[in-house]
């Protein structure tokens, strides 16, 4: 997942990177490797700049504003939902940190380790000042 604008670009030269080596292939790859060979080196390069640009539509439909609701199905969630929400707001991790009376360096490494660190308030904390509303329910299995 990409969680802010310098990973952003990082992902987008990567996905060039991987682009331009995709062509390169294409043309020399016939005449020098083994067809199964080619197609591998093909296929797995392909398989990459997919899961590069997934990423990437990801981050710029969330910086657009346009999602404004995202499904959490556990609390395991959470800290990816945090992340989004962050990013969906149009702050970047300095202005958040900045709302919550925080160093920069401390919402980053937040982010950094999905939130381990942070106590339960400073979650809370966090999804307040991103106007985060979850709605989700507990259910209670007994036990027989």
């Amino acid at each position: 997942m990409i969680k802010n604008e310098r990973q952003y670009r990082m992902t987008k030269a990567q996905a060039d990177k991987f682009t331009q080596a995709l062509r390169e292939l294409r043309g020399a790859g016939k005449r020098t490797a083994h067809p199964v060979l080619h197609k591998a080196q093909l296929d797995a390069l392909r398989s990459q700049l997919a899961d590069l640009a997934c990423e990437i539509t990801e981050y710029e439909r969330l910086r657009s504003g346009k999602q404004k609701v995202l499904a959490l199905t556990s609390l395991a969630d959470l800290p990816k939902t945090l992340i989004q929400g962050r990013i969906a707001a149009g702050l970047s991790q300095e202005e958040l940190a900045h709302k919550l009376g925080l160093k920069p360096q401390q919402v980053q490494r937040y982010e950094a380790t999905d939130y381990q660190s942070a106590s339960l308030e400073r979650v809370n904390a966090v999804a307040r000042a991103l106007g985060i509303k979850l709605r989700h329910r507990a259910e209670f299995r007994l036990a027989s």
